[in-house]
């Protein structure tokens, strides 16, 4: 495979306004481009204008078609906000529905995100809520004991699994007991290694064998290393592939987040986390700062057989990935009907309101 399609199918990017960018499209329609993230900025309260969006992202690559992902949690983070189910925050869903409800939850959230043509949900949450003060995880989490917020995390997972979406387990190695917000500056969690395993890493640890993909987290874990998660082979390679086995795609938190960039540009920090461990790397807004991801990445892989060797490892992953969750947008009626969701789940979701 020629470098730039094998690095560039690393990198999943966003883009602005509500059609896809011929630039963008034809990015991924070269194989240089391995995904696309929507945000609100991308999407209209027509729900037939996201499923076009999303089949023109799926068009430009049809083999595999490329990830078309989204945030879209619950909560405060949701970034379709018409025509799917409007949930709680997770720690609500976690507090008040029996796993089997809440599995069912994360499948009719699943069934319509597959029905817009979304492949990937960031989603769940599996931090876990230990500090009040926490200025960006809080009721994101879906609770503040780590088997429990783990069980109701992973229900959720299954649900979305179950109608065809690849779930995303986030932030490893654990975002919960943070005081800054990674997406302005750096923070740092000081809990020696014994708390860390008993606490922030145990979710991922139930997590592990059972979720397609995990996020990783802008975050230095003073135990663990002296980097942030992202950038850290200890974190990414030693502790998250070897000890806890996790066998899926590792996807970077967004590369344009202040935490890493404002020590590091958008090449160098892109190289640094495939060399940590990385699979995929999201870079959410900057074209310009996707192009030069992937322009380091290549540069890299010609004067390493190492690093063209592990990019063609996160490659492979990637692409089981991208065939495993394919985007099938729906259209008209057919859309209309798949959006409508379970009785039973809405009058869960009306008891908890």
């Amino acid at each position: 495979m020629v470098l730039p399609r094998l690095c560039g199918s690393l990198v999943i990017g966003g883009f602005a306004g509500t059609s896809l960018p011929q630039g963008f499209a034809e990015r991924l329609a070269s194989g240089e481009l391995g995904g696309a993230i929507l945000f609100a900025r991308n999407i209209t309260a027509d729900v037939e204008q996201v499923a076009a969006l999303c089949a023109s992202v799926a068009r430009t690559h049809p083999d595999p078609p490329p990830i078309v992902s989204v945030d879209q949690e619950g909560g405060r983070v949701a970034r379709i906000k018409e025509g799917v189910l409007r949930l709680p925050p997770a720690r609500t869903l976690g507090e008040r529905l029996e796993l089997d409800l809440l599995e069912r939850v994360g499948m009719a959230m699943g069934a319509q995100l597959a029905a817009l043509g979304f492949s990937l949900d960031y989603a769940p949450v599996l931090d876990v809520h230990t500090n009040p003060t926490n200025p960006v995880i809080g009721d994101r989490a879906f609770g503040s004991q780590p088997e429990k917020a783990a069980l109701a995390g992973l229900a959720f997972a299954r649900g979305l699994s179950a109608s065809g979406i690849a779930s995303c387990a986030k932030h490893f190695p654990g975002h919960g007991d943070t005081q800054t917000d990674s997406h302005i500056e750096l923070p740092r969690v000081r809990h020696d290694r014994a708390r860390l395993d008993a606490v922030e890493i145990t979710p991922f640890r139930l997590a592990a064998p059972h979720v397609p993909a995990i996020m990783s987290a802008h975050v230095v874990y003073d135990a663990l290393d002296d980097v942030p998660a992202t950038l850290s082979h200890r974190i990414a390679t030693d502790l998250l592939r070897d000890e806890l086995g996790f066998r899926g795609v590792l996807i970077s938190d967004d590369l344009e987040m202040r935490a890493v960039a404002a020590t590091y540009d958008a090449g160098e920090a892109a190289v640094l986390a495939i060399e940590a461990g990385c699979d995929a790397l999201l870079v959410c807004s900057d074209e310009d700062a996707q192009r030069a991801a992937c322009a380091a990445l290549v540069k890299r892989a010609r004067s390493s057989a190492s690093f063209r060797a592990r990019c063609e490892e996160a490659h492979a992953r990637v692409v089981a990935l991208r065939r495993a969750f394919v985007p099938r947008a729906l259209l008209g009626d057919a859309l209309t009907a798949a959006l409508r969701p379970p009785a039973d789940v809405v009058r869960a979701l009306e008891g908890l309101a």
